[in-house]
């Protein structure tokens, strides 16, 4: 049990308290005085039941106004707080004494060391955060905060050091330790895109009703800002391109162009002018021609369905991607790359790779943040609002009063596959609208074509079992599922199965984070 007493500034009032103690025999184990004057004391083997008979005459003490029972002493409520401060900062953070051996440190620290946070204290800092000399930055006289790029459980950090000093009389002050913060350049990028934000946030305009679409607008805003290429799978009118130009508007590029090119509608030499552009003379041209690569400077430059870039052309994207530079057609001075590369397909490229059918490494140079866009059908919790959106949009173009949409409609939107996905599902309701006379749209207004469940038909002379069709199926069940439910736990409960099953099956057909891209 604790006590919280609220009382005058009066001299000796603390020794009548504690005079009612020891004259009851009352075993007291703290007793603390916040700064406004409080005094808290601390009986943890006392019950309420049998202390309380005692509150009386405390309160009946000169100078005191009010006793009752506390959850913290003023100590105990700081370090709580100070825990919850740590335990939820995404950032490693270290306090370090001024020898440089770690005091506390927080869980992203334990998690990324995999280790208990009795195992890291008293280690010497230096053990676990390499490439800054902590030891001769304490011992110099009154050491200034720094800042310094360190590794971290081998990967690169920024480290904030903040040195940690107390008075020692006479006006001297000596160092007692430091707060060692580590940031990821993820981190500093999402902090520097925050601070470069537009008021409207650029993925403001998705419907984000389902599970599937959360993650990728979350996952997009965490890369949105760093400069890596990135690749955007997801079938045809997904909307590949919409969150491409909102990863663009939400970048440090912002201000620079968002430009495109669609590798599967030019033919290879158009397609090789359009990227590059080309010199003074070439094709009997009386000026040069910037290339997308050019007029793209500062800014962002988007790869259209780069499954179907020719192999001639992978080649050369692949030099501009290895020494930030290229060469205009028919020039040979070269030209350097100041780009952010996002390219989108609705192939698997991995496949492809196997195939030989695009060149290896191209795909692990683009590939090195992801996105995937779920299809509509695995999207059912957003049909409804994005209906609605497109209805409001639609009905503004075609200068009428928006419509509702029937309870058969809804119904039969969210039953169907949508192949064409987003873009089809646009498509339907502004020829709906096109054509309505009444002020509701029905299911017969959705014109769509009919679509049964597809099932793979199997030869009756193919060769093989039952059992290898089977694992066929389960397969690709899995490699379209994983990257929704990435962890095992998560896939076992869609799949109603056990951890240890689903596991086993992903080590079976290889599946995991490194095979599927996330």
């Amino acid at each position: 049990m604790r006590l919280e007493i609220s009382c005058q500034d009066r001299l000796g009032i603390t020794q009548d308290v504690l005079d009612i103690l020891v004259t009851h025999e009352i075993d007291l184990r703290g007793i603390e005085i916040d700064e406004t004057g409080k005094i808290f004391l601390n009986f943890p083997n006392i019950e309420f039941a049998d202390f309380q008979h005692l509150m009386p005459k405390i309160r009946r003490i000169d100078g005191i106004s009010d006793v009752r029972t506390t959850h913290f002493m003023p100590s105990e409520r700081e370090k709580t707080q100070l825990s919850a401060i740590l335990r939820t900062l995404p950032d490693p953070v270290f306090s370090i004494d001024a020898r440089g051996q770690i005091l506390l440190c927080n869980e992203a620290v334990t998690s990324g060391l995999e280790q208990s946070v009795h195992d890291v204290e008293g280690v010497e800092i230096g053990e676990v955060v390499k490439g800054f000399n902590f030891t001769r930055w304490m011992d110099g006289k009154l050491p200034r905060a720094q800042s310094s790029k360190v590794k971290f459980i081998q990967q690169d950090y920024v480290a904030d050091m903040l040195p940690i000093t107390v008075p020692d009389g006479d006006n001297n002050i000596i160092m007692a330790g430091a707060v060692v913060i580590l940031k990821s350049e993820m981190r500093l990028g999402q902090q520097f895109s925050v601070f470069h934000q537009s008021p409207t946030d650029s993925f403001d305009r998705f419907i984000v009703e389902s599970q599937a679409m959360k993650r990728v607008v979350s996952e997009a805003k965490r890369i949105a800002d760093l400069d890596a290429p990135v690749l955007i799978f997801g079938e045809t009118g997904t909307g590949k391109e919409m969150i491409a130009r909102a990863c663009h508007q939400s970048s440090r590029r912002s201000e620079g162009a968002f430009l495109a090119l669609n590798c599967a509608s030019l033919p290879d030499s158009v397609a090789e002018t359009e990227l590059f552009g080309y010199a003074q003379g070439a094709f009997n041209q009386p000026n040069a021609k910037e290339g997308l690569l050019e007029q793209a400077r500062g800014g962002t430059l988007l790869l259209d369905e780069i499954a179907d870039m020719s192999s001639q052309l992978q080649a050369k994207l692949l030099r501009v991607l290895e020494d930030g530079e290229f060469r205009r057609v028919g020039d040979a001075e070269p030209v350097t790359v100041d780009v952010r590369f996002i390219c989108t397909t609705c192939r698997d490229l991995g496949q492809l790779v196997e195939e030989g059918r695009f060149r290896k490494e191209l795909y692990y140079r683009l590939n090195v943040l992801s996105l995937v866009m779920p299809s509509l059908k695995e999207r059912r919790h957003d049909i409804v609002p994005l209906a609605e959106s497109f209805i409001a949009q639609h009905s503004t173009k075609l200068g009428r009063r928006p419509a509702k949409l029937s309870k058969s409609c809804v119904d039969f939107l969210q039953q169907y596959p949508w192949p064409g996905n987003v873009r089809q599902l646009q498509n339907a309701l502004f020829r709906a609208l096109s054509l309505l006379d009444g002020k509701e749209i029905t299911k017969e207004d959705i014109q769509l074509p009919s679509c049964a469940p597809s099932v793979t038909f199997i030869d009756e002379n193919f060769e093989g079992t039952l059992d290898d069709e089977v694992k066929k199926f389960e397969k690709d069940l899995l490699k379209r599922l994983y990257p929704f439910y990435p962890s095992t736990r998560q896939l076992a409960r869609k799949l109603g199965l056990s951890h240890t099953a689903i596991a086993n099956k992903l080590r079976e057909y290889g599946i995991n984070k490194a095979s599927i891209k996330m």
